[in-house]
């Protein structure tokens, strides 16, 4: 029960410092802020992790669990190339805009702090999925015999920068509605670079 317990708590402070980071940014939000949001002592936020950085990596990493779980292994078992690049499209939308999900935008937005060692097993898990998504724009190009100029990393990099930007920008009350974005990449995607 105590390990349970001791699981919760982690989750629990994972949560609320996702949404600090969201809402502060990273380097605005201290331990203390955390360890008050949570009415935690430091002390008792120190005996989960030994520092924001540790928690920033877990952030991000549970927001890699969160890409493979709901991105990439529903998308593997699609046949057609074309039909798992659209669905990839959706889901990946979908993920970035979920209000549940912070870990995704703190993920996009606050990768810079982390340090080298950090950093660099986030990045690989990263350009796992970015190789993922560059062999798959590689096996749609071919099944459309595409001719293009556009090699299948340049456009794994345009996809990922459009999609991952709308954090940015996205107003749930705004002109563009999360229902029609996934079209309208769907389209800029297959209408512009893989046509």
């Amino acid at each position: 029960m105590a390990r349970e317990a001791l699981v919760d708590s982690r989750q629990e402070i994972l949560r609320t410092a996702a949404r600090l980071f969201q809402q502060r940014g990273y380097d605005a939000t201290s331990m203390n802020d955390v360890a008050g949001a949570l009415r935690l002592s430091k002390g008792g936020l120190y005996h989960h992790f030994q520092s924001k950085d540790e928690i920033l990596f877990e952030i991000m990493n549970h927001a890699m669990d969160i890409t493979q779980e709901r991105v990439i292994n529903p998308v593997r078992s699609i046949g057609s190339a074309e039909e798992r690049l659209r669905t990839l499209i959706r889901l990946h939308i979908e993920v970035v805009l979920s209000p549940r999900d912070r870990e995704i935008t703190v993920m996009l937005h606050e990768n810079h702090p982390l340090p080298p060692s950090l950093r660099r097993r986030i990045n690989a898990r990263k350009k796992e999925y970015v190789h993922f998504l560059e062999g798959l724009m590689r096996e749609v190009q071919q099944a459309r015999q595409a001719k293009g100029h556009v090699s299948p990393r340049a456009a794994a990099f345009a996809l990922l920068g459009m999609t991952n930007w709308i954090y940015q920008w996205y107003k749930p009350e705004g002109d563009l509605q999360a229902n029609n974005l996934v079209p309208q990449f769907t389209e800029l995607i297959f209408g512009g670079i893989l046509a």
